[in-house]
């Protein structure tokens, strides 16, 4: 995760970024802590980590940021491992990826950050297994949030990468162009974390993680306007074939290499 100042922040203002109504980030150490959260885990690859939450019970999701290398390839399949509910060096399942693939319209760039990036960083990863436990259950997603909700997030990150942390009550600065500017507290590790609202008593996820802002002196996170761009991409993953050798790489499978930086194909109108 980069720490960025993008022009959308701009329309922001003066606006105070801290609310007494806001909690601190609290470590979810035993069973009892992390019950009912166990389908976000650690999302770990070759050369770092991200987090990663459920959506069904063999798909994941993440940033589509975190399966990219820094030279710009898109990582091999076998490259990650997806521990779901990691505490203390126990996972409540394991599992490899078997195929992945970003948000059609994600454009990969390691040293800069545009708004219309975030607006679309989101990527879906398949398990090579499906998780079927009854305490691990995929997330549902809800409506975008508005400016003024407030949400919470469950993440790990660099300090706190062998458990994971929630943050119960952070809030919507705003949105624009597609991009959620947030309170949450959010480091590196962190991107890719599901960020939820309580609907009917139930966590739904809203947004993910995608970057750290400045506002004035204050820290801000960075997250999509989840659900159309979920629903493109899940869409753009069920329609997609083989890779095609020597053309545009537009799914990664086990055993297959993208050394290319080649983007995924834009879908038609």
């Amino acid at each position: 995760m980069k720490h960025v100042l993008i022009a959308i922040l701009a329309w922001l203002g003066a606006v105070s970024v801290v609310s007494a109504q806001e909690t601190d980030l609290r470590t979810l150490e035993t069973g009892a802590d992390v019950r009912g959260w166990e389908a976000v885990g650690r999302l770990d690859f070759r050369d770092g980590f991200c987090t990663a939450a459920m959506i069904r019970d063999n798909l994941i999701l993440t940033a589509a940021h975190c399966v990219y290398t820094d030279a710009g390839r898109i990582r091999d399949a076998n490259e990650f491992t997806f521990s779901a509910g990691l505490r203390s060096g126990r996972a409540e399942a394991t599992r490899g990826v078997h195929s992945l693939v970003a948000h059609p319209q994600y454009e990969h760039s390691p040293n800069s950050i545009e708004d219309k990036n975030v607006a679309v960083d989101i990527a879906v990863l398949r398990l090579d297994q499906p998780i079927r436990r009854a305490r691990i259950q995929p997330f549902r997603i809800d409506e975008q949030p508005t400016q003024g909700d407030q949400i919470g997030v469950v993440s790990y990150g660099r300090g706190r990468s062998e458990a994971p942390s929630l943050q119960e009550v952070c809030s919507v600065l705003g949105r624009q162009t597609g991009v959620v500017v947030m309170t949450c507290d959010v480091v590196q590790g962190s991107s890719g974390s599901p960020v939820f609202t309580l609907s009917d008593g139930a966590p739904r996820i809203v947004s993910v993680v995608s970057a750290i802002a400045q506002v004035g002196e204050d820290k801000v996170s960075l997250g999509t306007s989840l659900r159309e761009p979920l629903q493109t991409l899940l869409s753009h993953f069920a329609s997609l074939g083989p890779a095609r050798p020597g053309g545009t790489q537009r799914v990664m499978r086990v055993g297959e290499r993208n050394d290319t930086g080649a983007k995924f194909v834009r879908p038609s109108n």
